[in-house]
């Protein structure tokens, strides 16, 4: 299996020009965070969790070629802004692009993209075919996929595991019993959005208390806000199994 981070930040820190955080100007690229995406190839498939705004651009840098489908954790603009630009492997593939999502998630899909599931289509709009999920294990062509239901606030989400890896973002609490379903992870990606503590989002010391819980050999924080500091300082008061995802980034499991 092989796993990367497309990004690793969030709407809360991405770098504008007003922003005077020295984090947002730094010039380590670790510092430099897309909205937050993984994809995982596994068993000749492509799958990606989440098309947030920045889709387009990290697909072409991560120079991805086809894509099998993809899975959404929730339905906030920042996960799902950037699903018409599937088009392109609608082009290239001859095929519609498959997607997993709750069926609330595509009431929201399908109002933001009302034109891609129109009666009458305009010629050249994304080809899109949704597949019912819930807090069920799924196979994706022949991909083992289990969701683990997180909250966000008040907002329930869904993460990923497949395999020994696991995939949770944007949540601030996860049951005793969706805990028990990332026992035995070998690798556990968790939001950590800053020091402080926030309402909808895990803190560092949040994050380090369910990574400590479900004990994964190794872990990684994404979802990351300027608000947390420089990448390299951070990164050297971490746990020696606990590592700051950065764009790019890429694992071999």
């Amino acid at each position: 299996m092989k796993v990367t981070f497309l990004g690793t930040g969030t709407s809360q820190g991405v770098p504008v020009i007003a922003c005077p955080c020295a984090v947002c100007h730094s010039s380590d690229e670790m510092d430099k965070r897309l909205r937050s995406s993984v994809m995982i190839e596994v068993e000749g498939r492509n799958i990606v969790i989440d098309s947030g705004p920045d889709f387009r651009q990290q697909m072409l840098r991560a120079n991805v070629l086809h894509l099998d489908a993809i899975l959404f954790t929730h339905e906030h603009k920042d996960h799902i802004a950037g699903l018409d630009d599937v088009r392109a492997y609608n082009y290239v593939q001859k095929q519609p692009a498959d997607v997993y999502a709750e069926e609330r998630v595509q009431w929201a899909i399908k109002q933001e993209f009302s034109y891609v599931f129109a009666e009458n289509k305009y010629p050249g709009v994304p080809e899109v075919n949704l597949h019912s999920i819930d807090n069920h294990t799924f196979c994706i062509k022949g991909v083992t996929i289990i969701p683990v239901r997180a909250m966000h606030f008040r907002l329930p989400l869904l993460g990923y595991r497949i395999g020994d890896f696991a995939y949770i973002t944007d949540a601030n609490h996860i049951a005793k019993q969706e805990l028990e379903k990332l026992i035995g992870v070998k690798c556990l990606v968790l939001n950590a959005l800053r020091k402080e503590k926030h309402i909808s989002h895990f803190s560092l010391k949040e994050a380090i208390q369910i990574i400590d819980e479900i004990k994964p050999e190794q872990a990684y924080l994404t979802h990351i806000s300027h608000q947390m500091g420089f990448h390299r300082e951070v990164e050297a008061e971490l746990p020696e199994n606990i590592h700051f995802a950065y764009d790019g980034l890429v694992l071999e499991l």
